[in-house]
């Protein structure tokens, strides 16, 4: 298994290649939108406003009944009606009349502008009017945020509150979307138990399980399977046949070295898989194996914690981004200076945990290894050590992986 060890960017792109974007869709409420992609182009059916509005509480009156109106010369008009949001006056404001009229409340026929309350003397059967207003001064007019027929939201859009409050809008209950990725997830190891168990002797729970799941669900994923397998290569083998035909894509943890029980090896053997590469030139992680069954990829992670973390993040996201469509799954990169020192030398591409903000990252306190979690808790980023650095000192430039 002497094989050449490929660098991060090159098993992207390799992994990138054999995959495609789900183009599956679905109908869903808007309440079930977000972060969801668009599969359809939304137009305006109506104008929005779809009336003249008043944008403050006042009169509608006509601005030529109220030119040259002050406090010391005072313009006085009769009150006929009054209009709420929600309600159309059935009057027209006509010479010599106003409307008392409500924020978001329709304009009546025949006003040309809206007075504040506050520039009158608040009347109920008449009004005072303390300054004038131009015509079509605090007036909103109909089709001000969009019109009908204007192309709103294009394919493709991914849906943010903004986007479902435009879609409320226009009155809209359903949408077309992409449907899902769904993924399948198997932790390997003789060693594994699941949280609910008694502990035997000699095993642990099984975190990875625990960590990936949760992880692609917080990225808009569609966990389809999910479990575990102890270190026989028939089995696990048959747990991914019986995934692989719902799932696109599936992810498992463990068995990827090259100890008597590394069985992915094997599995890959037992399915026909085309394996496409092992070993990344990335610590932690570096023995991944990916490899193609059937149509679907089969991503081998790392049984240690952090190693597995790292390489969903790395290898793993890209993949969903595609898949998907959303953009914003991409991986993220920024400069910082960091506030923490790292003295351990980097062969090859090192990433470490660690806390960004305001363009200042920090090292946690505690253990860096690649089987330790707990001093994860809390960060945001990953600090990208490049390949032959010797030692990262306090208030160097890096570059960080936002999480």
């Amino acid at each position: 298994m002497n094989e050449q060890i490929l660098k991060l960017e090159q098993a992207q792109n390799l992994l990138l290649k054999r995959i495609d974007r789900i183009e599956e869709t679905e109908k869903i409420t808007l309440w079930d939108a977000i972060d969801r992609v668009l599969a359809e182009e939304v137009v305006a059916v109506h104008d929005q406003p779809p009336f003249p509005r008043s944008p403050l509480d006042g009169y509608a009156v006509r601005s030529e009944d109220i030119g040259g109106a002050s406090k010391g010369q005072p313009v006085r008009l009769s009150v006929i009606d009054e209009v709420d949001a929600g309600y159309v006056s059935g009057k027209c404001v006509c010479k010599g009349t106003a409307i008392r009229i409500m924020t978001g409340a329709p304009v009546p026929d025949g006003a040309d502008c809206v007075i504040g309350q506050e520039d009158t003397d608040y009347g109920e059967e008449t009004v005072e009017i303390y300054e004038e207003v131009k015509a079509y001064e605090n007036y909103c007019f109909a089709g001000e945020d969009y019109k009908k027929g204007t192309k709103i939201l294009g394919k493709d859009t991914q849906i943010g509150p903004v986007e479902a409050g435009i879609l409320a809008s226009l009155g809209r209950e359903y949408i077309s979307v992409y449907r899902k990725p769904k993924i399948a997830v198997l932790t390997t190891g003789d060693e594994l138990m699941l949280p609910g168990e008694a502990l035997k002797a000699g095993k642990i729970y099984d975190s990875n399980l625990y960590t990936l799941v949760t992880r692609l669900t917080s990225l808009g994923m569609e966990v389809t399977h999910s479990g575990r397998s102890e270190d026989e290569p028939a089995a696990a083998a048959e747990w991914i046949r019986k995934a692989a035909k719902e799932a696109d894509l599936i992810v498992t943890t463990g068995g990827v070295s090259v100890g008597k029980k590394d069985i992915m090896h094997d599995v890959l053997k037992y399915l026909n898989c085309e394996r496409i590469f092992w070993k990344i030139a990335v610590k932690p992680g570096m023995p991944t194996l990916c490899a193609q069954y059937q149509n679907k990829l089969l991503i081998c992670l790392s049984g240690n914690p952090f190693g597995a973390t790292v390489n969903l993040e790395l290898l793993v996201r890209p993949l969903l981004s595609k898949l998907s469509g959303r953009k914003d799954l991409n991986l993220q990169k920024r400069e910082a200076v960091t506030e923490s020192e790292f003295s351990r030398k980097s062969v090859v591409t090192r990433y470490v945990r660690a806390y960004y903000e305001a363009g200042k990252v920090r090292i946690p306190e505690g253990s860096n290894a690649s089987g330790i979690l707990s001093s994860m808790c809390g960060c945001n980023c990953l600090i990208e050590i490049p390949a032959g650095t010797m030692k990262v000192e306090k208030g160097d430039e890096v570059r960080v992986v936002l999480l």
